[in-house]
């Protein structure tokens, strides 16, 4: 299926997401905690996805993503967000995300945004 890049700054979380995704076919190629260790991971790996935390150190999930779109314009990111974010959702978008997904995470709706941002 497709190869991503799983960033946000809660181990525990890359670990339950990565889970879901390999469950579902993916193949998790490279994992970051902050938005900076993102855009480096990103550079190296060029995966086909990626899914981004919104609030992290060092550089937060919105500049992380504008920093990627910026040098690879054809970038693919979800967002990962908590419930109640939803103006930083909308920058998201904003800045170029193509989808968005809720914590705590369901798998289905993980799957369906997949799906729907790689077409």
């Amino acid at each position: 299926m497709a190869t991503i890049l799983v960033v946000d700054d809660a181990k525990f979380m890359r670990l339950t997401l990565g889970n879901m995704l390999s469950s579902g076919g993916h193949e998790v190629v490279g994992e970051a905690e902050n938005g900076l260790l993102a855009v480096e991971k990103y550079r190296e790996l060029q995966p086909d996805l990626v899914t981004m935390d919104i609030t992290m150190p060092e550089l937060n999930g919105i500049e992380a993503v504008k920093k990627i779109l910026a040098e690879f314009p054809q970038a693919k990111v979800i967002m990962c967000s908590a419930m109640g974010q939803q103006k930083v959702v909308v920058e998201a978008i904003e800045a170029g995300a193509k989808d968005f997904i809720i914590k705590p995470f369901d798998e289905v709706r993980v799957d369906e945004a997949i799906k729907r941002v790689l077409g």
